[in-house]
């Protein structure tokens, strides 16, 4: 499904990954800007939440299924003429290609053009930080399925958003506690 519209709409594509602060952001930009959020965990197949729930990490093919369904909903956004704000961890370019031009990323030569670049619509808001400190924030968090040991092969996966895609980097801090 493709849809032109005249509308002019944003969606910001949270990534980066777990623990990086896509959830927090999400929700303070949703209230702030009356977005509505869509939490790309909300979409995994039981499979994969149980999968990552016995601590281990998802494969390429675990994701795909997953990253389709994120592909229609940011379809029905775009086409609806919404505005909204999307979190994904989105680690490798080869996913990020997958939500922004679904199935036809999967057969397409991955240095085709139309791969290349994103729609005008989307932009990745990449969130990073010290891994410590998103270590802490992942041992800290309670019933979340994404164990703190997982982060490691997290950041073994990650490929940063290069010069050919839309986004924008956001490095975290550490906040002092007085």
């Amino acid at each position: 499904m493709f849809c032109r519209c005249s509308t002019l709409r944003m969606i910001y594509i949270l990534m980066g990954v777990s623990g990086s602060g896509k959830s927090s952001l999400g929700a303070f930009l949703s209230e702030k800007l009356g977005w509505p959020l869509h939490e790309g965990d909300d979409y995994h197949t039981q499979e994969n939440i149980q999968k990552m729930s016995r601590g281990d990490a998802l494969s390429d093919q675990d994701r795909i299924p997953w990253l389709l369904k994120l592909h229609q909903l940011l379809q029905r956004e775009l086409c609806a003429g919404s505005n909204a704000l999307m979190t994904c961890s989105a680690l490798k370019h080869h996913y990020r290609r997958v939500l922004l031009h679904g199935s036809r990323a999967l057969s397409a030569d991955p240095h085709h053009e139309l791969l290349l670049s994103a729609s005008p619509d989307v932009y990745f808001l990449f969130l990073s930080g010290d891994t410590s400190l998103i270590q802490q924030r992942m041992m800290e968090r309670k019933g979340h399925y994404m164990k703190a040991h997982m982060l490691t092969s997290q950041i073994k996966a990650l490929e940063p958003p290069q010069s050919d895609e839309d986004n924008v980097s956001a490095a975290g801090r550490q906040q002092e506690h007085q």
